[in-house]
């Protein structure tokens, strides 16, 4: 799964998804990064019966991720997967295959 989560009142996508990543990976994201890529609708990875909705976008983080939040581990991951980790649906169906 990817950061990020539900907007405030008002807030703009990339603002909630800057506002996730600083609350879940410690870091700030580089202004002007952001590169939309679309909006899915995927299964719920950990909710059956339950579908998200989500904005992608593309950014450059600046200084270096560190779980925190709600997040347990931080894992970089070859684009083809070969270890066979399970993935989200959003992240497998979609964001995978913007890369």
């Amino acid at each position: 799964m990817q950061p990020g989560g539900k907007s405030e009142p008002n807030e703009a996508a990339h603002e909630t998804l800057a506002r996730e990543i600083r609350e879940e990976l410690g870091c700030p994201v580089s202004d002007g990064s952001f590169q939309y890529k679309g909006r899915f609708v995927a299964e719920a990875a950990n909710e059956p019966e339950y579908e998200v909705d989500a904005e992608i976008f593309a950014v450059q983080l600046i200084g270096k991720p560190v779980a925190q939040a709600e997040i347990a581990e931080l894992v970089w991951l070859p684009v083809n997967n070969p270890d066979g980790l399970p993935l989200a649906p959003l992240t497998r169906d979609h964001i995978l295959p913007l890369i």
